[in-house]
Formats: C-alpha cells, structure tokens, sequence
C-alpha cells in the first residue's frame, strides 16, 4: 500500500455539505478561483460595478459656441452643462469614499483628459487626498478629474473614478467603474459616505 502525502488533506465525509464543498475547491481549484486570494464563503461579493450619478447641484446649459453645434444640440437634445460643484473637494471626498472601501493605491490621475500622474509603483491613496499640491500649478482644472486606484482587499480589484464638472446632458457628474470584485459591505460603506458627503440627486 502506496505511503499518503502528509500534506493531503482528508476529506470531511462527516462534516456540512459546505465544509464538502470547500474541500473539493482545496483539493481540485476550478479555473475561476485559481489565482484568487480566498474570501470567506459567508461574504457577499459584487463584480464589474458601473455606478453613475448626479450630485445634488445645480446644473446650467452652456450655449453653443457656434451655428453648428447648435443645430446638433438641437437635434440631439444632447448639449453642454456645467455642474455647480467645485472639482478638488469633490474628488477628494470621493477618495475619502474609495480609502473606506479599503481601495488603498493610486495608479493614474488625469486632469481635463491630460496625464498628470501615472506610476507603475502604487502609491499611497490617503497621502493623495491630503495632498493636492504634488498636482503642477501649470495645471488648469477646469472640466474633470479621473482617478485609477487599486484594492487587494480579498482580491485585486481596479476602480476609475471620473467627475466631470462639465459633461453632456445625458452624461452624470460622477462614473465609477471597478474592474474585478467588491465586498458587498465595503460597496455600501462607499455608497452610504457618498450619500451623507455629497447629496446624491435621487
């Protein structure tokens, strides 16, 4: 009779059907948890979110700047407006927001569509929102500021955050798009600190 590895685990035949199951994923990993830090079975986890919303602000259509883009804003019904929020204390309370989540590290920060940071080390995300002032005073933040930050809570998870203080009218103030998995809990952390920081429009 052929020696048994002592790292082989026996199989709980006397145990729940849960117990079973974690067993069988230990032993014979599918293809969709190979790679994958292990997440507790009771934990609720969300995946590939695209959340868009308004802040509760005012909004004003911006004229069309000439005779062309006014025929197409009156066809489309599609034109400019620009939101009454200011862009740095509202991208900050929305990493203060992403820093609850446990989204930890900042990749790239794009201000009006220009490449302000990008680094292949992640950095520290709280640093950043203490600290607008590494942004170059060259820098005019007029329409919009994006965010990429990374989480390797559980899993490694991509969030880019877009707020645009000028956007179509069909376009939302705030885009948040996270690439790979969320927990359920720290999803509505994010989502309740937004609602009591910023007043989202119902």
């Amino acid at each position: 009779m052929a020696k048994q590895n002592h790292d082989f685990t026996q199989p709980p035949w006397v145990q729940s059907p849960s117990e079973v199951m974690d067993w069988i994923n230990a032993t014979h990993p599918s293809k969709k948890t190979k790679g994958k830090k292990h997440v507790s079975s009771g934990e609720k986890i969300l995946w590939n979110l695209h959340v868009r919303f308004d802040l509760n602000v005012e909004q004003n259509k911006i004229p069309a700047s000439n005779i062309f883009s006014k025929c197409i804003t009156k066809i489309t019904g599609n034109g400019l407006v620009e939101e009454g929020f200011d862009l740095v204390p509202t991208a900050e309370l929305v990493l203060r927001g992403l820093a609850k989540a446990k989204f930890k590290n900042l990749t790239k920060t794009v201000i009006d569509k220009k490449i302000v940071y990008h680094s292949q080390d992640d950095s520290d995300l709280r640093k950043t929102i203490d600290d607008f002032s590494w942004i170059p005073s060259s820098v005019e933040i007029r329409k919009s500021i994006e965010v990429t930050a990374t989480s390797k809570e559980a899993m490694r998870s991509i969030v880019i955050v877009k707020i645009m203080k000028i956007h179509r009218e069909k376009a939302h103030a705030v885009d948040i798009q996270i690439k790979g998995g969320i927990k359920a809990e720290l999803y509505h952390t994010f989502q309740n600190y937004l609602v009591e920081k910023l007043g989202l429009k119902t």
